[in-house]
Formats: structure tokens, sequence, C-alpha cells
């Protein structure tokens, strides 16, 4: 339990922090509207910083099924344990989500743009191609989770003193690859905040899109998946 409440926290702060500075930016009255996306992809690293500093001397800091799914493949982590940390970090991020709205309750209520309060909790592509979008978010993800895999302490996953680097790489990926879909790069990062999105009382707010709900679950799965595999061809143990 230790561990699902590690994993349920730390993943709760990537949200506040990542839907905090996206709220910041996109909805109206803000301190930082239209502050732009370096801006965006800053507050995600922190977010990921943040939540790794706090649960990985309990956890492990997986904070993404994606990771998880990788650790578990590349015979890092117990495959025993996967539904309990994905289960943790899918609410997790429901109530890191949860937080957002709450504290931006006002400027949801003021914004006219459903688009833009969709965004505060979920991704989607600037031009939509599915299968495109899939493979985006399996090459950020493929890149973040063999990152990951070349950090982690097989005993533990991710020791605190790599959250920095992690962050880093969170950082850049959103620089980079953000652009065409939002860079997901973690399923309960998506899917959960989507949750609470269709269930708040948000005034104005438009469908949660569930169409492409699949796409940052698919994507990074399968990157991860894939940066398992060369993990392993490569020699890493």
């Amino acid at each position: 339990m230790n561990a699902f409440f590690a994993e349920f926290f730390g993943t709760a702060m990537i949200i506040v922090f990542g839907g905090g500075v996206v709220s910041n930016v996109l909805l109206s009255k803000t301190k930082g509207h239209n502050s732009g996306w370096i801006v965006i992809s800053f507050g995600w690293a922190v977010g990921v910083f943040t939540g790794v500093l706090i649960a990985a001397p309990v956890s492990g800091a997986h904070l993404n099924p994606a990771v998880t799914l990788a650790l578990v493949i590349s015979h890092k982590f117990s495959i025993s344990l996967m539904p309990l940390y994905i289960c943790a970090q899918l609410l997790g991020a429901m109530f890191g989500a949860g937080l957002v709205w709450l504290a931006y309750k006002k400027h949801f209520d003021v914004t006219e743009d459903g688009d833009s309060k969709l965004a505060v909790f979920c991704t989607a592509p600037n031009i939509r191609s599915y299968w495109y979008n899939v493979m985006t978010e399996v090459i950020g993800t493929y890149i973040l989770a063999l990152a990951v895999l070349y950090m982690a302490e097989p005993e533990v996953g991710l020791g605190a003193l790599n959250a920095l680097p992690v962050a880093l790489v969170v950082l850049g990926l959103g620089l980079s690859l953000g652009g065409p879909t939002g860079y997901a790069i973690n399923p309960a990062r998506d899917l959960g905040p989507r949750i609470m999105h269709f269930l708040l009382p948000i005034p104005r707010k438009r469908n949660s899109d569930w169409s492409y709900s699949w796409v940052p679950v698919l994507g990074p799965m399968t990157g991860a998946a894939l940066a398992a595999v060369m993990f392993i061809l490569f020699g890493g143990s």
C-alpha cells in the first residue's frame, strides 16, 4: 500500500503541475495567459521532477503505465505488481486533475472556448491522422522509456537522484516532439484527466473526445514495449 500511495501522489503531482501550467496558459484571465508552449513544456517537466522526487524512495516512481510495462518486459519489475501500480497511476492522475480544476475553478467558469478547457485535461492532435498520431506517441515514449531503463536501478526503479535527468528528457520531448499531439507519453496522464473532464461540472465544456482517447494509450504502451525489447537486445539487464 505504501507503493500504491507513492505512485498515486507522484502521478497526481505530475498532473497538478502539468494541468496547472496548461490552465495558466490557455484559460481566460490568468496571470500566464498566452505565455506559450515553452512555458507548458517546463511546467510538465517540473511536474515529473516533483513526482519522481516524492515517489522514488518508496515505489521507484514509475508514475506511468508505459514505464511500468517497460520495466516488466525488461525484467526490472514484477508483473504481479503491475495492476496495482497502473491503478494507482490512473487514480492519481484523476485526483491531480481534480485539484487543477479546483485551483482554476473561476477561470474555467469564465472561459468560453471548450477546446481550451479540454486541453487542460488531455491531449489532442493539431492534425488528426490517427496512425500518424499513434506513431508520434510511439516515438516519444520509446525515447522516454529507453532513457528510464538506462537510468533505473534494477532493485528499485528510478532513484531520487534521477529525478532531474528524467525531467530533462520530458522537457526535451515536449520541446522537440510535442507539437503534433501534445505528447501524452503516459496513458494515465491522458486517460485519468479525460475521465475527470467528462465527470466534472465544467460550464460550457465540449465533449471529451473519446474517439481519440485510444491513441495516447496504444501509442505510449507500444513505444515502451519496443524500448524494453531494444534495451534487452542492446544487452541491458
